[in-house]
């Protein structure tokens, strides 16, 4: 007996659509192991604050993840993809460090968390982080942007005394691809609310609006 005619006897379906459901199921197999493999691009902007020593000497960890609990991990910042020349002192007070690199496609929905870990090392260990902005693409994936205002110290000696900050923005986010996350962007979304709920003047509608586009937050008023 034939192999078809084995096939059409256990299976009331015929041969040719048993077939075709197996050529198309190995061929979405083939397709999902090539995902895997492909490489995105993520860029990150990381901006240390104004306040008196808040740079710092330490090596900074940097762990995404999106919707999905998906994560990507970056043990050192600087050695991973650093773009600020040999010669530079990252993470200074003030600074806008910029680095980029590539990883394997791990992160499918919007990048919504984010978690920095400072080693705690250096002779000045403290380090305040303001913002970490988020980029990522790869092929035949649509672009993906994180604003995170961290705004928190990542040191032994200053409140909240811990060496790593968490911000998650993750809740009804599944179809976003352009975020701010943290706690100035909720309040100032609680401003802009509160002013066209009690149409307020328009010298303080103007200084809002100001204080949105230094956020760079949407107005949604």
């Amino acid at each position: 007996m034939t192999l078809k005619r084995t096939i059409e006897k256990m299976s009331p379906l015929p041969f040719s659509i048993l077939f075709l459901l197996f050529f198309v199921a190995a061929a979405s197999t083939t397709k999902n192991k090539n995902d895997e493999k492909q490489e995105c691009v993520y860029s990150i902007y990381v901006r240390t604050g104004s306040i008196i020593k808040s740079g710092t000497d330490a090596s900074i960890s940097l762990t995404l993840a999106d919707s999905s609990a998906n994560q990507f991990h970056i043990p050192d910042l600087v050695s991973w993809g650093g773009l600020m020349g040999p010669q530079h002192n990252y993470f200074e007070r003030t600074s806008l460090d910029v680095f980029s690199g590539r990883a394997t496609c791990g992160l499918r929905g919007p990048i919504c968390s984010l978690n920095l870990t400072s080693d705690g090392a250096g002779a000045h260990h403290g380090w305040y982080c303001d913002s970490v902005e988020v980029t990522a693409t790869g092929p035949h994936l649509p672009c993906s942007q994180t604003l995170f205002y961290v705004q928190q110290w990542l040191a032994s000696d200053a409140a909240p005394y811990q060496l790593y900050a968490y911000v998650n923005g993750c809740d009804g986010v599944e179809r976003e691809r352009r975020l701010v996350v943290g706690a100035a962007a909720a309040e100032a979304r609680k401003w802009s609310i509160l002013m066209a709920a009690i149409k307020a003047p328009r010298w303080l509608d103007e200084i809002l609006t100001s204080y949105l586009k230094l956020l760079r937050l949407p107005d949604h008023r």
